[in-house]
């Protein structure tokens, strides 16, 4: 795991514990539990993403679209004008 990984789990973590500590007065014990395993399966997730990011670069560059290779060309579609505004009284 790279050192920007490890920084962003400690600073997701600092945060949770932070919320955690604000909400424990207003939340019931039993949620507490559920809120903390949420918690745990988001850095995860967010850890996984990061690093599938990192090591395969990032999402897939979009393609222009050029022109068509193949020998039929489709009729165009005459898009519609504009319609003008339309004044309320």
């Amino acid at each position: 795991m790279t050192r920007d990984g490890e920084r962003l789990i400690e600073l997701v973590n600092e945060l949770g514990s932070r919320v955690g500590n604000v909400l424990s007065d207003m939340v019931p014990p039993s949620a507490q539990v559920h809120l903390l395993n949420a918690q745990r399966e988001l850095i995860t997730a967010l850890v996984l993403i990061y690093e599938h990011r990192v090591t395969t670069g990032g999402p897939p560059a979009r393609r222009r679209a050029g022109p068509s290779r193949s020998p039929r060309k489709t009729p165009s579609r005459r898009r519609a004008s504009r319609v003008s505004k339309i004044p309320v009284e």
